[in-house]
């Protein structure tokens, strides 16, 4: 999920850039800074939306730059345990796939993929032993948020499953659907 979220911090501005439009400057250095970065608080910061407010600037003795106290506005992704999320298959590894969505490639481990014993068919699919069901690259899936590590301040890790009714490729969910109107149709044309 995304959001819009207002933080402040304290930004330096180094003294070979005083001359320009500080404006501008705190706002480069915000991006430089945050963009990418991971925090529990706050999820993914994808962009600096909005400087709102900068404090008048403090010198401190023998550093040269100037402080500024600052409110911005950024766009985070957040992901949340239990969320519905749709993802592309952008690789698929010995242990499961990883998925597209939106800024991060989430995993999906083997054991999340599918109700069926799962092994590598190719370099680039996974496929079920009994049902046949293949998944590869470029795949469009269904899933949901298990969990999501906040650990390292620019790798947001989040893992996916399948398994649950109503989630998987979309088009495996389908088939399902067209399947379970056949049998409606059946039972309409014996009464």
């Amino acid at each position: 999920m995304f959001y819009e979220v207002e933080l402040r911090d304290i930004v330096r501005v180094p003294p070979t850039e005083l001359k320009g439009d500080i404006k501008k400057m705190i706002e480069e250095i915000l991006k430089t800074s945050f963009i990418g970065n991971v925090g529990k608080e706050y999820g993914m910061i994808i962009t600096i939306n909005e400087i709102k407010e900068i404090s008048e600037g403090i010198v401190i003795p023998e550093d040269g730059g100037v402080y500024y106290k600052v409110t911005f506005k950024a766009i985070t992704f957040v992901p949340l345990i239990n969320e519905l999320v749709y993802g592309i298959i952008t690789s698929i590894a010995e242990f499961g796939a990883f998925a597209s969505i939106g800024p991060v490639d989430a995993l999906i481990h083997i054991s999340q993929i599918m109700d069926d014993e799962v092994s590598i068919s190719g370099r680039e699919a996974l496929q079920g032993r009994n049902t046949k069901k293949v998944l590869k690259v470029n795949d469009i899936v269904k899933a949901r948020v298990v969990t999501v590590s906040y650990k390292d301040i620019v790798n947001l890790k989040v893992s996916l499953t399948m398994k649950q009714p109503g989630l998987g490729k979309l088009e495996w969910l389908e088939s399902k659907d067209v399947k379970v109107e056949k049998k409606e149709t059946k039972t309409t044309k014996k009464k």
